[in-house]
């Protein structure tokens, strides 16, 4: 019997991308050998996808002057492909802050809980905050 993938649950959960970054000339530590998925990277285990979506989050700062949450998140998830002001309300209720909050890209648990409502809104299910402390660790 073929292996199966349970598509209930949310592709990227299913790729360990938990932020759903686009395959893209990047070469991430952690992907997987196999890359199945011909839209979105596939990491081999949760710390990996998360420690892409810190560092992707850390370069929209350094080389493309994303100031605060609305910043991040407009580049994140871009009004071509998503109702940018509801991304940006949520993010920004979860991480309990304003939407013009400077977040610090060098602190843990700023960078943390900003994966945590990203993977949230991405997936629709709580983020496991240990694999995105594992992640920030990898960084």
């Amino acid at each position: 019997m073929g292996k199966s993938i349970n598509k209930n649950i949310p592709r990227g959960i299913r790729n360990n991308n938990f932020g759903n970054l686009r395959i893209t000339k990047d070469k991430w530590q952690g992907l997987r050998e196999e890359q199945t998925d011909p839209d979105f990277f596939q990491f081999k285990s949760p710390e990996w996808g998360y420690r892409a979506l810190i560092r992707t989050l850390q370069n929209y700062r350094r080389r493309h002057n994303c100031i605060c949450i609305a910043d991040f998140i407009t580049r994140w998830a871009p009004q071509t492909e998503n109702n940018t002001g509801a991304y940006i309300r949520r993010v920004c209720q979860d991480m309990q802050v304003p939407s013009v909050y400077v977040p610090d890209i060098e602190d843990k648990d700023t960078m943390c809980s900003l994966a945590a409502a990203i993977s949230y809104v991405e997936n629709g299910v709580p983020a496991v905050m240990e694999d995105i402390f594992k992640g920030w660790d990898l960084l």
